[in-house]
């Protein structure tokens, strides 16, 4: 098996067309693995040599550069200066010269090598072309296939190209199989040791605002605008939203007649994810309320420099100043950039113990809380049983 340099040129074309790559990326992927065969087979590992390739003729040139040095030691690294001066006038000692060879062909292993090393360089700049298209559309939501599930790992097919979707870029509880269509976020484009690899999500707060974007028109020429987006993905969203046209009610812009807009971005991400549009104002003890929302708030009390903020509520709204597993509070929280403790009106200040939840910790912290609460209280009924029943036991005594 030998290599015919003008077959190649004519396979050089082929690749290009087939594969929708420019001819001279693909001619250049060849004269690399020409240049390392040619080190394989005639030369040394460790030798600069450059491949130059003439596609209408079929020919290729290979240029060695050597050293000039005074006295030569290793002929396939070093020139004398006589025998550079001969190729080039001017050549002094120090300079590197190209010898130019023209090889009629290479031999059985050249040929074997040059072929592996020339579908493995097109592989990567098949890649690199892909990823450079896709750069342009970080940011956007495009049609995905799932390809296959690999445990909490999902790979999805985008024309082209292929992405993954990690385990903590989905969206709580949703379930994925082959063939699937979705639409996905392009969220990144990472360069790995395996080359570059595109990152899509579907749980990011990023994900829902394209979605809005999508359904309301009003966005584009700027009458309405998303200020602020928290989102427990699969689970509860809120999203604080603002007009910059007299008159126009933005949560009613976003909702939609009938509820229209907001149920289109829900059947996207699930009907489970209830999501809650909420009005902004630069006020923050406005906007904390109306984070809280459906919550009827009594007061709150700011402290800017530790960002932190204590809502009253009426004893009745506790429940739901917090939500399930406190989830109102912990999104209200997220949503305003305040740290909020809830108390009720009848609390006298102080943070209510049934109100307490954190807003950062995770929901397995509150748990144990409660039920750290509730071993204390068991503790202390036990103990008053005790003393009530030492006290009667005299008396009876006495009655004897």
């Amino acid at each position: 098996m030998e290599l015919d340099f003008k077959q190649l040129s004519q396979v050089i074309k082929a690749i290009s067309e087939e594969k929708n790559l420019p001819e001279d990326s693909v001619r250049e992927v060849v004269e690399q693995a020409l240049a390392a065969a040619y080190r394989k087979d005639f030369g040394d590992r460790e030798q600069e040599i450059r491949v130059e390739m003439n596609l209408n003729k079929g020919e290729i040139d290979i240029y060695i550069s050597k050293e000039v040095v005074e006295e030569v030691g290793d002929e396939r690294f070093e020139l004398s200066l006589s025998q550079a001066q001969a190729i080039k006038k001017n050549a002094k000692v120090g300079d590197f010269i190209e010898i130019l060879e023209k090889p009629e062909t290479f031999g059985r292993v050249a040929a074997q090598t040059a072929k592996q090393v020339i579908l493995q360089r097109l592989r990567e700049a098949e890649r690199e072309i892909i990823m450079n298209e896709y750069q342009d559309k970080i940011g956007t939501v495009i049609n995905g296939i799932v390809s296959r599930v690999e445990g909490r790992l999902i790979r999805f097919e985008l024309g082209r190209a292929q992405a993954i979707m990690p385990a903590s870029e989905q969206i709580q509880n949703e379930r994925y199989h082959p063939g699937q269509r979705l639409k996905v976020y392009l969220k990144d484009v990472e360069r790995g040791f395996r080359g570059p690899q595109l990152v899509v999500s579907r749980g990011n707060k990023e994900f829902l605002e394209f979605l809005f974007r999508a359904e309301v028109p009003e966005m584009e020429n700027g009458a309405v605008e998303i200020k602020a987006i928290a989102r427990e993905a699969g689970v509860r969203s809120k999203i604080a939203v603002a007009s910059t046209v007299p008159g126009v009610d933005p949560v009613g812009t976003f909702v939609g007649g009938h509820g229209t807009r907001v149920n289109a971005v829900m059947s996207e991400v699930g009907e489970q994810e209830k999501i809650d549009i909420v009005v902004w104002d630069d006020d923050p003890k406005t906007f904390i309320e109306n984070a809280l929302s459906p919550t009827k708030v009594s007061s709150v009390e700011l402290d800017e420099k530790e960002k932190k903020a204590v809502v009253r509520v009426p004893e009745d709204q506790l429940s739901i100043a917090i939500g399930k597993s406190g989830q109102n509070v912990r999104l209200a929280s997220k949503l305003s950039g305040y740290e909020i403790d809830i108390v009720s009106d009848s609390s006298n200040g102080e943070v209510d113990k049934k109100a307490e939840v954190s807003t950062s910790k995770p929901l397995g912290g509150q748990r144990l809380k409660k039920k750290e609460a509730l071993e204390s209280s068991l503790l202390e009924a036990i103990e008053e049983h005790g003393e009530g029943d030492q006290k009667e036991d005299p008396k009876a005594d006495d009655k004897k």
